[in-house]
């Protein structure tokens, strides 16, 4: 376990508390071949899927993210009065004005805070979470919560077997507040804007379009250097990653990316992708909740997160766990 050696002389933002909430609908992937061709077989093997959640109707993006906003406020010790940054990430928003971050952080009674929506794709959270880090670096917040949620369902094509297999709902957060020991590392983001049609809603439509080769082969031949990059701005090496937690978009390509690393045996590999199906937003913070409740992941380990995906936007960073 290393501590992230930043060369600012700045204050550190760190991570004091995650949150999340799953949909209560599992639905696997038995069920899906009763409606489209496929079978639990071919999912798995190309996926890893074995189930993913559907949000119900009273499952609204709004409630699901007040619902994790709550549960990282409360690991986090703090009160909502305290915070005065809210940011929502999410590629599914369900109106394009107003923006839900303000609805939720009132929900949540923090006291007038900042607060917005960001969306890009899949990385929307990672995007989020720097955005908060810095702002607290800065003197700009105190503290800040920082939601990843997605309704994908309301934009999917639920008997396309190309989509419908893949994407889910859910939302995960987590609390940043000021440290004298920095515990988010800086980010590594960019984007590839001559593949943005590789995943969109095209103009006038309602379903999502992907397509799945393409940003499989962007995914394993471009991302690998966005990691190496992160840890060594974060001044760690492979060897001191304890959790390694990349969007869940497929499990080969987690697989792959943990081995393209060189990554030590005793690092934790976040597979919540087999239970949770592709959250977009909302995957890194749920992966890293599910870990930090089932004990596999600890306070203070290292944690190496990357968020990808429509865009293709992508941003990777170390941080240390609440």
């Amino acid at each position: 376990m290393s501590g992230l050696q930043l060369t600012t002389g700045a204050p550190g933002a760190r991570i004091l508390g995650f949150g999340s909430y799953r949909p209560r609908r599992r639905v696997t992937n038995d069920e899906l071949a009763q409606t489209m061709d496929t079978n639990d077989e071919w999912i798995q093997a190309r996926v890893g899927i074995a189930e993913r959640r559907w949000a119900e109707p009273d499952e609204t993006l709004l409630e699901m993210s007040v619902a994790a906003g709550g549960k990282a406020l409360a690991a986090s010790g703090l009160d909502a009065s305290e915070v005065d940054l809210v940011l929502l990430a999410s590629a599914s928003l369900p109106r394009p004005i107003p923006g839900l971050a303000p609805e939720v952080a009132h929900r949540l009674g923090a006291q007038r805070p900042g607060a917005f929506d960001l969306n890009a794709g899949c990385a929307g959270w990672c995007y989020a979470l720097s955005a908060a880090a810095d702002a607290i670096r800065t003197g700009s917040a105190r503290n800040a919560l920082v939601i990843g949620g997605e309704r994908l369902t309301d934009y999917t094509d639920l008997t396309d077997r190309t989509t419908a297999v893949i994407f889910a709902d859910g939302a995960g957060a987590a609390v940043l507040g000021a440290s004298d020991t920095p515990g988010v590392g800086p980010v590594v983001w960019g984007s590839d804007g001559d593949q943005s049609s590789a995943i969109a809603i095209p103009e006038g439509e309602k379903a999502m379009s992907m397509a799945g080769q393409a940003v499989y082969r962007w995914a394993t031949t471009r991302l690998t250097a966005t990691l190496v990059t992160a840890m060594e701005r974060a001044g760690v090496g492979p060897e001191d990653i304890d959790v390694f937690a990349p969007h869940q978009a497929n499990l080969r390509i987690v697989e792959l990316m943990a081995k393209r690393l060189g990554l030590p045996e005793s690092t934790v590999i976040a597979r919540d992708i087999v239970r949770s199906g592709n959250t977009s937003s909302a995957s890194v913070p749920l992966a890293l909740s599910a870990l930090l409740e089932s004990g596999e992941a600890r306070s203070g380990d290292l944690a190496l997160i990357l968020g990808y995906g429509a865009g293709l936007t992508f941003a990777g960073q170390v941080v240390v766990l609440p």
